[in-house]
Formats: C-alpha cells, structure tokens, sequence
C-alpha cells in the first residue's frame, strides 16, 4: 500500500489547532480518474467551514479538506483518453486536496499554460468558475451593464469584478469593510470602478448615484439577511441578483411588491 502526506483534522472538526500532517493511503484513480501529484492547492471558505463541521463534503468524496488545485499528472485509471503522464493541469474535485496527491475526473482538469505559475493555477477553478456561472450563466451580464458585487475582496469577488469588467460592464461598484481593501480593489488590473465600505456608507444610495437613478442590472452577494432590502433597493428595473451565501443570515423579509414591480426574477441557483 501506498501512502501520501496530508493535512488531517484531529477528532474530524475543530479550531486550525487541530490541523496536522500526516499519512494516509495514497488514492488509486479509477474509471475515467486521473491522479495527480499536487503542487499547490487553493484555500476557500468551504474549507473553513468544512474544519469547523459546518459544511460536510459531497456523498462518496474524500474527508481531506481542499477542492482545487495544480500538479502533474501522475497516473491514469482505466478510459482515460484527455491527459498523458507528465501533463501539467490544474482541477476541481469535492475535496483532497490538501495532500501530495488527488483524484480527479479527467473531464474536471485543465491544462495549465505557462503563463500561469502554480499558484496562480490553483486559485481559479473554484473562484473563477463559481463566479463565471454566477455572472454569466445566471446573472446574465451583457456590455454596458452596470454591477454590484459584494464581499469584493474575496476571491470569488475578484473573479466576479474582473470578469464583468472584461466582458465590457459600464460600471463595477465592489463592496468592503476597510478603506485598504476598497483602494487595492480599485488599483487590480480590470478591477472596480468603484468602491463602498459597506460598514458606514449605503451601498443602495452610492450606486444610484453612479447610474444617474437607473440601479445596477446585476448584485453578486455573498452576505444575505443584512444586505437584502439595500440590494432590493439598488437593483434596476429587470434587474437580476445572484445569492452565492448567506454570510449574515438565512432569513430575509421578500419584499414582494417591490420585486414585483421592477421585474427581479426569483430562482434557484
């Protein structure tokens, strides 16, 4: 038998304290799976969560923390036909990460360019593709838009500004809690154009502001119950809002009428 290093969780949740290396019996990519041999790996908030044993990972993936990643492809189970030994990828998986190596569907890999370091590599298919089905798929974002994204600074945030940028968003207002963050979201290259602490100043009035009355076409929120009737109130006629989490609450007040009138479609994500 195998074995691989890992970081593992002492009594299977709990405070970072409880985080160590250790071994554990290296995976052995079945069907359609490629093991890769991991170089660098992304830490997301379901990772927190998941330590914390508020978010228990998908049915039949592994226990490690950890869902993206790069490496080299390391080994290939039966069907594979997409990779090679030796092809430098980056992935998502529903968790193991955290460790040398991790099982992948071929189909969930893509090949690293070598303008990306590893790193680099290992931070966007969890940012980037939550935030692309966020903006594109479901928020339906088109050139010339105007946009609301909280939580700006997070790394699904990041993903959320520059996507809307490039995809030719009139404007882009980031959401923040420290003038430090607000002012690095407005210096990252096709980053915000505008920045509020949502802390102290109304986010709803700020972007009425910067649309001459008109609101913004699309709300990304991560927060939930304390930013609901503000987001209500900032979207435009046929607006659309995404919710990706409910950072301050699960339950809000649907202000039925107001929905109504401006056309806000209410569906699942």
């Amino acid at each position: 038998m195998s074995t691989m290093r890992a970081v593992l969780i002492k009594d299977s949740k709990g405070p970072i304290e409880n985080l160590y290396v250790g071994h554990i019996e290296r995976p052995v990519p079945e069907e359609g799976q490629v093991l890769v041999k991991i170089t660098a790996f992304g830490l997301n908030g379901m990772d927190l969560a998941q330590r914390e044993g508020m978010y228990p990972p998908p049915p039949g993936t592994s226990h490690i923390l950890g869902v993206e990643f790069s490496g080299i492809v390391h080994q290939l189970g039966p069907g594979v036909t997409k990779w090679f030994l030796g092809d430098e990828v980056y992935g998502l998986v529903g968790g193991g990460a955290y460790a040398e190596y991790v099982v992948c569907n071929q189909g969930l890999l893509i090949k690293k360019p070598a303008s990306l370091s590893w790193v680099e590599a290992a931070s966007i298919p969890e940012n980037y593709i939550t935030a692309y089905q966020a903006m594109v798929k479901y928020g339906q974002v088109n050139k010339g838009d105007d946009v609301l994204v909280h939580a700006g600074a997070s790394g699904v945030g990041v993903a959320a500004i520059q996507i809307a940028r490039v995809l030719g968003a009139h404007t882009v207002t980031a959401t923040a809690s420290t003038r430090d963050k607000l002012e690095w979201l407005l210096s990252i290259p096709n980053g915000a154009t505008h920045a509020v602490n949502y802390t102290s100043d109304n986010f709803a009035e700020h972007v009425k502001q910067t649309t001459k009355g008109k609101g913004v076409d699309v709300i990304i929120d991560f927060v939930g119950r304390t930013h609901w009737e503000k987001n209500i109130d900032s979207l435009a006629i046929d607006g659309r809002m995404v919710l990706l989490a409910f950072l301050s609450g699960k339950d809000a007040t649907l202000a039925i009428r107001e929905t109504l009138i401006k056309g806000i479609p209410v569906q699942r994500r």
